[in-house]
């Protein structure tokens, strides 16, 4: 395979200033992660550089410019060293935290039609179809206004809301014995990440369309006591307005005390994504089973997880990087 050339640019707030150096691809790959999927937001940088579209990876004091030639399927380990902290990280719960979708909110509710005996089963791609609509009561109501309620439901509108808040307080406890199993894992990095918010004063806070019982169960339980109560949660109907909606995170802000745009998200799919962004934070978003194949253009950065080392994605510092002049678009 031909050599290929790369640029490497040292940024600081105000100048960029570049040399350029020609490695072999087969080097460029070394220094790339074996597990981790990276696809950092493209920008357009002046053909007075490059005229090329690039994409931003940093790498220890330096953030290395890749050309797209030059990336590998294997992906790039993005490790910034920044100055600046966000004032807070928010996590998105399933999906984020855990990867609960298709083996624990889904399995849930379809133990709770069964139980109920509704002759409802969600498959996996129908459950993949129906996490467009933001928390599990919209998504059952959604659903049977779609296909018929069942037989057994009842007729008027708020009878119905109460039934569907019957099967979802079900599904809720159905889950929570999952989670108190420890049945379903944290997702690789997220403590790491935690930590080193925690550590360096940065508040902690999950955001989450789910039930306020089942993400405390999450955040308690496979995080633990000494974490857990660091981490203010905010979750289910404690906005009017789910995701794609930024209510959410705007009351996070709001509640923290700290300022939107120097605040972080971590997301997994469109529909947080777009959340976070009309709230006018930063967004990472590291991929689920369910989300892979989503749009995800608006993002600061795409990872396939945030990991941990030796196969770590990105760090604390990288998310502080993201708030820095030379990232803005």
């Amino acid at each position: 395979m031909a050599s290929s050339s790369t640029t490497t640019i040292s940024l600081s707030l105000a100048t960029f200033s570049s040399t350029t150096a020609t490695a072999s691809s087969s080097a460029t790959q070394t220094k790339t992660s074996s597990i981790c999927s990276f696809r950092s937001h493209e920008r357009t940088l002046s053909s007075s550089l490059l005229g090329t579209r690039m994409r931003v990876c940093n790498k220890t004091a330096r953030t290395k410019v890749v050309d797209k030639s030059s990336m590998t399927s294997n992906g790039i380990t993005c490790l910034a060293s920044s100055s600046v902290l966000p004032s807070a990280l928010l996590f998105d719960c399933d999906g984020v935290l855990v990867d609960t979708e298709k083996d624990g909110h889904r399995i849930s509710f379809n133990d709770t039609f069964n139980e109920r005996e509704l002759g409802v089963t969600w498959d996996v791609d129908l459950y993949g179809e129906l996490l467009k609509i933001g928390g599990g009561k919209e998504r059952m109501t959604a659903y049977f206004n779609k296909t018929g309620w069942p037989e057994k439901a009842p007729k008027s509108e708020e009878e119905r809301k109460e039934f569907i808040a019957s099967l979802h307080k079900r599904k809720t406890e159905l889950f929570m014995a999952l989670i108190e199993k420890k049945l379903l894992p944290l997702r690789p990095g997220v403590a790491k990440l935690i930590d080193q918010a925690l550590g360096k004063g940065v508040k902690v806070a999950v955001c989450s369309t789910s039930n306020e019982k089942a993400v405390s169960a999450i955040v308690s339980f496979l995080l633990g006591p000494e974490r857990s109560e660091k981490i203010k949660i905010f979750a289910g109907d404690v906005v009017p307005r789910k995701k794609p909606d930024p209510a959410i995170y705007t009351l996070a802000a709001k509640t923290l005390g700290v300022d939107p745009s120097s605040c972080v998200v971590v997301e997994d799919s469109a529909i947080g994504l777009a959340a976070a962004k009309a709230a006018g934070m930063k967004c990472i978003v590291t991929k689920s089973g369910y989300t892979a194949d989503e749009d995800f253009l608006n993002a600061d950065a795409v990872f396939a997880c945030i990991g941990d080392p030796p196969e770590e994605c990105f760090d604390l510092a990288f998310c502080g990087s993201l708030l820095e002049k030379q990232y803005v678009s």
